[in-house]
């Protein structure tokens, strides 16, 4: 019996995804649950798990392919039928007695071997593509898993062949790799590896050496929200330099006991957030959005919460922030961290965000400001926190002490935001920080 591997729902938004690498290949035995393949949306990340145990019978969405929800990924032939997918290769070994056939006629067919150079593998898509325009596949290099030709391989190798048609009429057997080249035909010895890339890197020729890394789907998706952000919003940034050696003293006398009663780390992170809430609601000019010609003041704060992954960086959103306590937040944000970075997150909680905080963690050095997350008109960026000689008044007399200092960088959107109530808002968050006023 076969079973289809349907593109599940990831979230009442997503309504297609980008198939962006397979797991498994053709062939393969699975188990249930086991994850076959990487899909990306422009919500999300996730992996799509088998429905059922067997063995791949076919694959039917290639790497790049953008798939609708509901529409079919791959099939799985389970029980009797898995096994009798097993013998597929059983043709292979009939074909090889044919090779061995072809040396018999003495040397006048050498061309034969030229023409039986067995053609790369390639995915379904991609060899659609390849016949459609007339790319030869031995001289595309493929990305995809196992060296496999994907159809923005071809989509390349495509760009390179007018060029490399006349190449390889002079050059009857060019290697794979040499058959790239946009002026080979020009210029047989000088640069075989270089031009075929030149299209894609603007005015830059690539170098010999040179290590070119295809985007991932999600680095695209990424890269696009931030261009258009620049584009969109007139970033303007203001810092403010914070002592957190209450916070830290408080820290250090409860993180023994947090960890045991909330089953979660207290770390520097919630303190934060907690300040920036509470800042939102005394200035709610920095939880807002631009639509249109008008500034829209959200009544509720949901903060998004900017995670590293294997796979980029993705925000999730701790919803009504406002309304948790310190343990609440220390929570929700250690869960939405940890499903982040295991892909388990649905593409509706990394929507919605009214305000982003994000914590490049102990390396996150002096300070730095970020792109602001559309719609959005503010994100706040922790430093890196370094103990620092500062002056401090100590029974009324100056002195220099040592503190747990930390640069908050705020990046705002000058649309919506002037300076005074940005400074103001990032004023009130060192103001509460420096308080310490948690309850824990």
């Amino acid at each position: 019996m076969s079973i289809a591997v349907e593109l599940p729902a990831l979230g009442e938004s997503v309504l297609e995804g980008t198939v962006a690498r397979w797991l498994v290949k053709e062939g393969d035995r699975v188990e249930l649950d086991q994850p076959i393949v990487e899909v990306t949306t422009d919500k999300v990340d996730a992996e799509i798990p088998a429905p059922a145990a067997g063995v791949i019978e076919a694959i039917v969405a290639a790497e790049g392919d953008v798939v609708p929800v509901g529409g079919v990924l791959a099939r799985i032939a389970e029980g009797a039928s898995a096994t009798a997918a097993a013998p597929k290769p059983a043709t292979a070994p009939a074909a090889k007695p044919a090779a061995a056939e072809a040396p018999k006629p003495s040397a006048a067919p050498k061309p034969a071997p030229a023409a039986a150079a067995p053609a790369p593998r390639a995915t379904p898509v991609a060899k659609k593509a390849a016949a459609e325009g007339g790319v030869d596949l031995r001289a595309v290099e493929g990305t995809g898993v196992g060296g496999r030709v994907t159809r923005a391989d071809v989509e390349r190798g495509g760009r390179a062949a007018p060029a490399t048609a006349p190449a390889a009429a002079a050059a009857p057997a060019p290697a794979p790799r040499e058959a790239a080249p946009k002026r080979a035909a020009a210029a047989s010895a000088p640069a075989p590896e270089r031009p075929a890339f030149r299209a894609d890197f603007g005015h830059y020729a690539i170098q010999e050496g040179d290590k070119v890394v295809p985007m991932s789907p999600l680095r695209k998706l990424v890269a696009e929200h931030m261009v258009y952000s620049k584009l969109t919003s007139p970033h303007v940034g203001t810092v403010a330099e914070i002592d957190l050696g209450g916070v830290s003293r408080l820290r250090n006398a409860h993180k023994d006991r947090f960890a045991e009663t909330q089953g979660v780390p207290l770390t520097f992170l919630p303190f934060v957030v907690h300040a920036t809430v509470r800042a939102l609601r005394e200035h709610p000019a920095l939880n807002a959005s631009v639509v249109g010609d008008a500034i829209v003041e959200k009544k509720d704060v949901h903060i998004g919460i900017a995670v590293d992954t294997e796979k980029g960086l993705v925000v999730p959103v701790v919803r009504h922030a406002d309304r948790l306590s310190l343990a609440g937040l220390a929570a929700a944000i250690e869960d939405l961290s940890a499903r982040a970075r295991t892909k388990r997150l649905s593409a509706d909680e990394l929507k919605g965000g009214t305000f982003t905080v994000t914590n490049p963690g102990r390396q996150g050095n002096l300070y730095g400001f970020a792109i602001i997350n559309q719609p959005q008109v503010g994100i706040l960026r922790m430093g890196e926190i370094v103990k620092r000689p500062v002056v401090r008044t100590v029974d009324g007399n100056d002195a220099i002490v040592i503190r747990p200092m930390m640069y908050l960088a705020l990046s705002y959107d000058h649309r919506a935001v002037d300076g005074a109530p940005a400074n103001g808002f990032l004023h009130r968050v060192r103001e509460l920080l420096e308080e310490a006023d948690f309850d824990l």
